[in-house]
């Protein structure tokens, strides 16, 4: 067996791991990273990147179809169709030339890439199951980034007309009826998508709500636009199981008994879970919470050298928090003084509205016992939205009555999710509302909805 050793050994090639990878590199330290797959992990492979592009595909293929025989601002298009698999190989094109470029970053920043399946022997060593054979790799630190898979349903188990996100972004073939499980923001971006692409779309939510993560405010335009696409929604439901020929799906709903609808492929998406074997956990004495590693404000686990990172250590399962992680963990090990200590991670759905939510929602900030003002401002007021052909949303600010302290930004509306920087911005810095209604905004732009939120928390809405 090849034996190599390493200051930092970096299991997973997710965002979390070659950022952390990279960074170690940056620092001067000798860095290995192990990965089965391809870089990128779930993120840029199976689940951010190709998703988005699937989304922007639906986009342009629907408002296409929109304009057949003329729309109101005299675009007319006749017989649209869309070639799918031209668009999977579109999508394909996207990830391979973003792998291409992780593995260019690393290659750049010295960091060594094994491409094998790394188990841990202990909290130094990990074997690796290479094509050329078996490698002992043995490191002072360890930073485990292993990620997390799709959570399956008891009555649904994955495979045949039961997908995960994963093979829905891979389908052969765009699925006439297709039955969401889930009203989560995959099952939402996804079903939205397909609705638009021309499938037969059904939501199937265990609550009361879509979105349950947020407050109905944020879920509404997003509830609202899937009925306009088509889709039927069923609220406090729960999916069972397939009929034994496969084409029909069993819901049982609170208080009406069950039912069956027609499908021909059921995504499922109730959430994810970490990815906690075939690695080698076993192996070591790591404190869990909740099926999570334990990790403390700098990613530190209770085994002296090892570090967790990403979706392994719990929610919110993101890629941006696992990167942030990362290089709070490699700082950390170098030397420096850093903790993982976020205002806030910022969260996007990519649904039709999109919706960005950073800090506390409304209900969240009365909890934490803050007197607080709440002020929207909506979108069918701002100039950039119109010309947008977008007359649905808004920009709402949750602040601190006493002292005008923001403690919150969401917003729902057509591209709003690119705002999301400037609203994180604000939490991390401590502004307060004047700060937010001082600052100048371009115009015309849907940002200026953001300061307009502001001057009305503080009494003096200007364009409303």
């Amino acid at each position: 067996m090849e034996r190599i050793s390493c200051e930092v050994l970096v299991l997973g090639a997710g965002p979390g791991g070659y950022v952390a990878a990279i960074r170690a590199a940056q620092l001067g330290l000798d860095t290995v990273i192990v990965e089965k797959s391809r870089t990128g992990g779930t993120c840029l492979n199976v689940g951010c990147v190709p998703s988005k592009a699937l989304i922007h595909a639906a986009d342009e293929y629907y408002a296409a179809a929109g304009a057949t025989g003329g729309n109101s601002i005299g675009i007319h298009v006749e017989n649209p169709s869309i070639d799918w698999s031209k668009t999977l190989n579109w999508k394909g094109r996207v990830v391979s030339g973003l792998n291409h470029g992780v593995d260019g970053l690393l290659k750049k920043s010295g960091a060594r890439m094994i491409a094998g399946e790394g188990r841990m022997a202990d909290g130094k060593n990990c074997i690796v199951e290479t094509d050329d054979g078996a490698i002992r790799i043995t490191a002072k630190y360890v930073v485990l980034a292993p990620g997390s898979a799709p959570v399956e349903l008891p009555g649904l188990p994955f495979g045949g007309a039961v997908i995960s996100s994963t093979e829905a972004l891979s389908l052969d073939s765009i699925p006439g009826k297709l039955a969401v499980v889930g009203g989560g923001y995959i099952g939402l971006e996804l079903g939205t998508a397909f609705a638009k692409l021309g499938s037969e779309v059904t939501v199937i939510e265990a609550t009361g709500q879509l979105l349950p993560q947020y407050d109905k405010a944020l879920s509404a335009p997003v509830a609202k636009r899937l009925k306009e696409l088509g889709a039927a929604v069923h609220l406090n439901s729960r999916a069972r199981r397939l009929a034994e020929d496969g084409a029909k799906l069993e819901i049982e709903t609170e208080g009406e008994g069950t039912s069956q609808i027609s499908v021909d492929k059921v995504l499922v998406t109730v959430g994810r879970k970490p990815n906690l074997q075939g690695w080698g956990l076993e192996e070591l004495q790591l404190d869990m919470s909740q099926g999570c590693i334990l990790v403390d404000e700098t990613c530190k686990t209770s085994m002296t050298g090892v570090y967790a990172i990403g979706d392994v250590t719990g929610e919110p399962m993101l890629a941006h928090r696992a990167m942030a992680q990362a290089q709070v963990a490699v700082e950390v090990i170098a030397g420096g003084k850093r903790v993982f200590d976020p205002v806030s991670v910022p969260a996007i759905c990519f649904t039709d509205p999109e919706i960005v939510s950073v800090g506390l929602l409304p209900e969240q900030a009365e909890q934490t016992g803050h007197d607080i003002v709440v002020a929207n401002f909506p979108l069918s007021a701002n100039s950039r939205a119109i010309t947008l052909e977008s007359r649905t949303g808004f920009v709402r600010i949750v602040a601190r009555k006493d002292n005008g302290l923001v403690l919150g930004v969401q917003a729902a509306g057509k591209q709003v999710s690119e705002l999301s920087a400037s609203f994180s911005l604000a939490l991390e810095m401590g502004a307060c509302l004047e700060d937010i209604a001082r600052t100048i905004h371009v115009h015309p732009t849907q940002s200026e909805a953001f300061p307009e939120a502001a001057m009305i928390a503080l009494g003096r809405g200007l364009h409303i």
